[in-house]
């Protein structure tokens, strides 16, 4: 039996923290396009991590405790990475709620029920969280404690009060960092933490993706007027998962850390910020 480790989203951000993390682990990878999974298992089986792939959605909580009892067969899991997720242009409000919000919550839920005595997680939120004006302290309880099952009836989340697929991801992703403080809590129980990152521009395909979407200009401007004036790469959000799932973050848990280049603090005191 070995240390598991639960790697959620087989894209370029996840593979660079699972490589960095997993040496001697049994990593199992979920993603909702078999093919994806199968592609990042082949490079990381290549490069001699030991790596297998399922298909997952996210949105399914019982397709969540199928890859948590497949994990299960090959040992104790120590340490999730959420990288799953959709971006505005890919989905629609409803799905990016459905895979971003409340499957989000739901893998921290189940993961933090069986998680491994000394162990850690990290989920991927965005820097589009931060953006977004502040909720009242009430409206921030709701995204971080109310069960999984009812957050989409939400009132703040209805169709009514979302505008469009942007404010429905910057929800999702706050909800994300609310939702891994309050589990923090759930998880320091069991001995174990959880933590978000929240990367700004990071070349991906799904940020190529982005760059060649409607909303292009906007991110090639976000990155050129950010203090870093260049978009980031996985590697780097790596380093940052690495502090906090290593022991040298022991005493790191229920945060979340900004790796954006600054675009955050461009945003609102420097060339980003939005003319009134």
């Amino acid at each position: 039996m070995k240390a598991v480790m639960i790697l959620a989203g087989a894209g370029q951000i996840g593979m660079a923290i699972a490589r960095r993390m997993g040496t001697g682990m049994k990593i199992i990878i979920g993603d909702k396009k078999p093919a994806n999974a199968e592609a990042i298992a082949k490079i990381m089986n290549e490069a001699g991590f030991d790596a297998e792939p399922m298909e997952t959605d996210l949105a399914s909580r019982d397709s969540v405790k199928k890859l948590i009892g497949e994990a299960q067969k090959h040992g104790e899991i120590k340490m999730l990475v959420n990288a799953a997720g959709v971006s505005p242009s890919q989905a629609s409000i409803e799905t990016i709620l459905k895979v971003d919000l409340y499957g989000t919550a739901v893998l921290l839920e189940e993961v933090g029920k069986v998680i491994a005595a000394g162990g850690a997680g990290v989920t991927i939120s965005s820097q589009s969280g931060h953006r977004m004006p502040a909720l009242t302290p009430e409206q921030d309880e709701l995204l971080a404690c109310t069960p999984a099952e009812e957050l989409l009836k939400l009132d703040m989340l209805q169709p009514g009060n979302i505008r469009d697929t942007l404010h429905a991801y910057q929800m999702a992703k706050r909800c994300n960092v609310k939702r891994v403080m309050a589990e923090a809590v759930k998880w320091g129980s069991r001995g174990a933490r959880i933590n978000s990152i929240s990367p700004g521009i990071i070349v991906t395909p799904l940020a190529l993706d982005e760059f060649n979407g409607p909303r292009g200009d906007f991110y090639k401007n976000m990155f050129a007027k950010c203090p870093a004036g260049r978009p980031g790469t996985a590697d780097e959000v790596a380093n940052v998962a690495e502090l906090l799932m290593s022991d040298k973050g022991a005493f790191i848990t229920g945060s979340d850390f900004l790796v954006d280049g600054g675009a955050t603090a461009s945003y609102f005191y420097g060339p980003l910020k939005p003319s009134a």
